[in-house]
């Protein structure tokens, strides 16, 4: 792949854990990072974050090659993990830090973003307003190593067991032929 090729994309949806573990198993994605991006200090810490006091939200930094997966087709599986209705909460996790937020990182995926936004408002899909933000990425800060790959790490703790792992069925049933590991090419 040509180096130059390469965009990144940062979406915040809940607890970057199961944002993290879907994506991580898409072909065209080179790597995926939990992080905080949108707040106000320089390199905050977990706890800091965890406060819902520091404007940053919880998210994942997605590294792909837009010819093996564009950004509409992240941002339609982006809309998938979570619920873009959900204001500042994502099931039992609440705070501005599980926000519904997309940062873009050209005017393209700014436009892209705003649209599908507004097509799946009009879609009938969702029957309160989608509240997710639209905003610039001005800094990402990556979150702590045990937090990088936690599923993955983690399989057999409650949280994974009883939060990420039915998401993470649900999600490989539906996009069973955009996974690394699909003979569906």
């Amino acid at each position: 792949m040509d180096i130059d090729k390469k965009e990144t994309a940062v979406f915040g949806g809940g607890c970057f854990w199961s944002i993290e573990a879907a994506f991580g198993e898409i072909r065209g994605v080179l790597s995926v990072a939990a992080g905080f991006a949108g707040g106000r200090k320089k390199n905050p810490t977990y706890e800091e974050v965890s406060t819902g006091q520091t404007g940053y939200a919880e998210v994942v930094k997605i590294e792909f090659d837009p010819e093996i997966i564009s950004y509409i087709g992240l941002l339609t599986i982006y809309f998938d993990l979570h619920d873009p209705t959900s204001l500042n909460r994502q099931g039992n996790d609440i705070g501005e830090q599980y926000r519904s937020v997309i940062f873009w990182t050209t005017e393209k995926q700014k436009a892209e973003a705003e649209k599908m936004i507004i097509d799946l408002g009009m879609s009938g899909r969702y029957s309160r307003p989608i509240v997710t933000a639209v905003e610039p990425l001005t800094e990402f800060w990556t979150a702590p190593e045990y937090h990088q790959r936690y599923f993955e790490k983690n399989q057999a703790k409650p949280y994974c067991l009883a939060v990420i792992s039915p998401k993470m069925k649900k999600f490989r049933e539906k996009y069973k032929r955009y996974l690394k590991d699909s003979l569906d090419l």
